[in-house]
Order: C-alpha cells, then structure tokens, then sequence
C-alpha cells in the first residue's frame, strides 16, 4: 500500500534513511547522501508540500520516496546529454527502503506512473545499484546534471509507453 506520509512516520523516515545510507556506504556510495541527510525540516517540507509517500507492508512502513510533480530547476540545465522530451514530468527523489521488502523502486515507479506520463530521477555516479534498478525498470540515461548543493548527478528519465 501506497499512502501520503504523515508527520507522525518522521521517526520511521529517520530509521529508513539511516538504514539506506549504510547500504549505500557499503555498497561504494558513500557520499551520496552524508549523515544526517535528509534533515528533519526536509522530510517535514516535503510532507506539507504533499510530496511525501510511505510503502507500507502490513502494517509497516518499509519505504518511503518523493514524488513531486512540476519542474525541477535542478533540471534545467543538463550537460553531456539532453531529455528525450520536454512534457511535463514529475520527480522521483530521496527513495529509500528498509530493506524488509523488495520491488520498492519497481512498486513507487508503477505508483508514478498513474498520475504522470513523465518520470525524472537522478542518482550520483558511485550509485551503481540505483542505476542497475533504474536500468532494469526501462529509464534512459540522458547526461550530467547539478544538484541544489552543486553536486553533480547522473539523469535519467522513463517515458510512459502508449
């Protein structure tokens, strides 16, 4: 089950986030997201803004990811590459998992893809399990863009067939 995050799951957020961060560091990311990230005013931000989702298992929450749709000014500029489109899209941000389920990158994409024809995500270039995933669900790789902090991440985008 898919639901908008209430400020009440913050706690489990902050467990699911430290969870994630470690797989990340063990599997040779270890810079993507630095400790602490994201803040509690962030994941607080991103549920006023409506943008938050858990996935929920039973009656636990085993995910949680951001799905905000509009543009992302993060995304305007893009180097080595260009976007297939220029449609509206939404993006996927900040996907995190427990670990106690699996498909979640699979189940939130699907969710996705219900309400927009257009899905934008970005991942940094050690994250090689985000891009295998990414891969495996159908996104096409279209070049380099910069976060808010300056950083750099690789782009993709999937495109909704039919």
């Amino acid at each position: 089950m898919i639901r908008h995050t209430t400020t009440a799951d913050i706690p489990r957020l902050k467990e699911i986030f430290a969870i994630a961060r470690r797989f990340m560091a063990e599997a040779g990311n270890p810079n993507q997201w630095t400790e602490g990230y994201p803040s509690e005013e962030l994941i607080q931000e991103d549920i006023d803004s409506g943008d938050s989702y858990v996935i929920v298992k039973g009656d636990r929450i085993v995910a949680t990811f951001v799905l905000r749709g509009g543009a992302d000014p993060t995304y305007d500029i893009i180097y080595d590459g260009k976007w297939p489109n220029d449609k509206p899209y939404a993006t996927i941000h900040r996907i995190a998992s427990s670990g106690e389920a699996t498909g979640i990158m699979h189940t939130a994409l699907q969710y996705a893809l219900t309400l927009y024809d257009n899905i934008r995500i970005d991942t940094h270039r050690d994250n090689l399990v985000m891009q295998h995933l990414l891969a495996d669900e159908g996104f096409s790789y279209c070049g380099v863009i910069h976060c808010w902090s300056g950083d750099e991440r690789l782009a993709f985008q999937l495109t909704k067939k039919g």
